[in-house]
């Protein structure tokens, strides 16, 4: 739900200085971060990245602190080996870069990684989308084998059928967020209220900006601490209720 009047790509914030524990491995045409989890519970999390690409290591910072939950975690390159965006880029440029990066066409990159993650005898599979790239719909086609979702400042289009979702969702927001404002949220509460038959549930957090769940450091702000801490327990504690 980005305001689409005016795109712009989000600021990185604080880039964590975090080397990983995974490992890169090749996944048919893609590469892709991967943590095991220390307990084989045959779940696994698809981490869609944001615009700062699958190497950021503020989303393998996220992306293993999923799978220290009990989570097998897939970080893959939904780029497909274009660069990433830089946040020395010039800004008027970023609408044409966004559109070769189409979040509606990565059925493929998905299918791989589901495939990969049934040899890892992942048996439940769920997705977060940490970002306001918008990738939430082109898993439609996919749902059969995917559980829940979490949704991190991500965006839906605005299109009837897309509001019908098929998984249980969790929608995170911030309250000052330039990239996706409160009006979409608003939008966004109504419409799922309309259309959507599973559960879902929105949370937006008082104070914070976009980004804030996976690009502040928690000692920031004593301030934003109790918020940063309760959405990140937010994301583990909804794919443990429903896969």
């Amino acid at each position: 739900m980005a305001d689409e009047a005016y795109p712009c790509p989000c600021d990185i914030g604080h880039r964590l200085e975090y080397g990983g524990m995974g490992h890169e491995v090749q996944v048919e045409h893609i590469k892709a971060y991967v943590t095991k989890s220390p307990v084989d519970g045959g779940k696994a999390v698809i981490v869609i990245q944001d615009i700062f690409g699958w190497q950021s290591p503020n989303i393998r910072y996220m992306a293993d602190m999923i799978s220290g939950n009990g989570y097998t975690t897939i970080v893959p390159d939904f780029f497909v080996g274009q660069e990433p965006w830089d946040p020395s880029d010039d800004w008027s440029i970023f609408p044409e870069w966004l559109k070769m990066r189409n979040a509606w066409k990565i059925i493929r990159e998905i299918d791989a990684v589901l495939k990969y993650l049934k040899q890892c005898h992942a048996q439940k599979i769920g997705v977060w989308v940490l970002l306001g790239w918008n990738c939430c719909p082109s898993l439609d086609d996919e749902i059969l084998r995917i559980q829940d979702r979490v949704s991190v400042y991500g965006i839906l289009k605005d299109s009837e059928d897309i509001y019908n979702l098929k998984n249980t969702t969790l929608f995170i927001f911030a309250e000052n967020d330039a990239v996706i404002p409160l009006k979409n949220v608003s939008l966004l509460t109504q419409k799922l209220k309309e259309h959507c038959k599973v559960e879902y549930q929105i949370k937006t957090f008082s104070g914070q900006t976009h980004g804030f769940v996976h690009r502040k450091r928690e000692d920031c702000s004593p301030a934003d601490m109790p918020y940063i801490d309760e959405a990140r327990r937010n994301l583990i504690e909804w794919p443990n209720k429903y896969m």
